[in-house]
């Protein structure tokens, strides 16, 4: 059974480079070095597919084509129980987190996250592992300085990232990808301890 690597945001060209669509970016980032062929659009399950090989094991990489509230529905044929769910990795943004930091969970709460939200009700669980990519500025010595106010949070999430913000996150993605590579090959709590630092 494949290892599925989901990366959330919202579909379409006006939505392309926005921070709300960091798991989409990333996503896109480490399939390449999953050895990945081509995306495909597969209309039945409103996604793009890829597939590759991360040592022995088989990858799929999932974009949802859905908006990001709707993303479950995207992997609901994918993910048919319990123990197929423990083999997704949904990779999203997160507020709490600062832009260049990622952190692995799993059977987590959505922690407010529509797509991650979605999710849980698609498939009835929460027993998958998230990687939450940080996207909130930070002050010199690490404090978030996260928007407040639902406005002011819409609007900071569906801006679009700066040329020094998007070089910080493709440094984030290679660490996901080794985190990931780590996870497939090593385990779960491998992947948890050395990358949750």
């Amino acid at each position: 059974m494949a290892f599925i690597i989901a990366g959330l945001g919202n579909p379409g060209e006006e939505y392309s480079g926005t921070r709300h669509n960091t798991g989409r970016i990333i996503t896109e980032l480490i399939a390449r070095r999953f050895e990945c062929a081509e995306w495909k659009e597969n209309k039945k399950l409103k996604a793009l597919r890829a597939f590759g090989k991360a040592e022995k094991d088989r990858v799929e990489f999932v974009l949802p084509n859905t908006f990001m509230n709707k993303s479950g529905a995207a992997l609901l044929p994918l993910v048919k129980n319990v123990k197929q769910a423990e083999r997704l990795i949904v990779i999203h943004d997160d507020l709490d987190l600062a832009l260049g930091s990622c952190k692995l969970s799993f059977n987590r709460g959505s922690g407010g996250h529509k797509g991650v939200e979605s999710i849980i009700r698609a498939l009835k669980t929460k027993g998958f592992v998230r990687v939450r990519a940080g996207i909130s500025k930070a002050t010199p010595k690490g404090k978030i300085k996260k928007p407040s106010g639902e406005d002011a949070v819409g609007e900071y999430i569906l801006g679009k990232f700066k040329k020094d913000e998007l070089d910080a996150l493709k440094k984030v993605a290679k660490r996901v990808g080794d985190a990931l590579l780590t996870l497939i090959t090593e385990g779960r709590e491998k992947a948890m301890s050395l990358y949750n630092k």
